[in-house]
């Protein structure tokens, strides 16, 4: 272990003991007085807050629906690797939206309490967990997606307006719509055509066209 790895380990050590940690059903709690920092850089209005709370969980049922997506189209009785790659990545960047989102808040100087209720029980959508073709697990994502932008647009708004406060959240709103919308329209385009494209298929040639157009999926 070199130097550095030793130093980094010994102030882990002492942070643990002088945190004075308990075990309480399988948690940790540190005893450390908070430290009196200014609350004035803290400037997110409520409004707005609850609403980017609310997103993190949005894009979490997002990725829980495409995981239930992903396993159904692995199953061995269906078979299509192809979409299961497509959801299996769909569902990773969707959690990774979920993360991105969190380390605003806490960039943001929020998500000092009630953390615990930030991640609730993040079920697929609709509870639906299997789909009869590719074509109607597409047209599900499509409108999971439309559902996830225009909740984003939400925020937005509110961000812009947040009621009583006159406080406009110039640089949240600018992250969510370069950052966010964009990918969102981008992804809800390629959704649209990938659906035209597989409709056709079937229509024309039955199952194997499905069979095809997964293994374009693969590359």
């Amino acid at each position: 272990m070199s130097p550095l790895h030793v130093s980094v380990a010994v102030l882990a050590v002492f942070a643990f003991a002088a945190c004075g940690v308990s075990a309480d059903k399988d948690k940790f709690k540190c005893k450390l007085r908070p430290a009196d920092i200014p609350k004035e850089w803290v400037s997110m209005v409520d409004p707005c807050v609850k609403k980017m709370r609310e997103q993190v969980q949005t894009e979490l049922t997002a990725s829980m629906t495409y995981l239930a997506m992903a396993a159904h189209f692995s199953q061995d009785t269906v078979n299509r690797p192809g979409f299961a790659e497509h959801f299996f990545k769909s569902a990773s960047e969707e959690r990774e939206h979920a993360i991105k989102l969190i380390e605003y808040l806490l960039m943001r100087g929020q998500l000092t309490k009630d953390v615990g209720d930030l991640i609730k029980d993040p079920r697929p959508k609709g509870d639906v967990t299997s789909w009869v073709d590719g074509v109607s697990a597409l047209k599900d994502a499509l409108k999971l997606e439309a559902s996830v932008t225009n909740n984003i647009r939400d925020i937005v708004a509110v961000c812009e307006d947040p009621g009583e406060s006159k406080f406009n959240d110039y640089h949240l709103v600018d992250y969510l719509t370069g950052d966010f919308l964009d990918e969102q329209y981008k992804g809800q385009r390629e959704l649209a055509g990938m659906i035209s494209t597989l409709d056709k298929m079937m229509h024309s040639h039955g199952a194997i066209g499905e069979f095809l157009f997964d293994k374009k999926l693969l590359g």
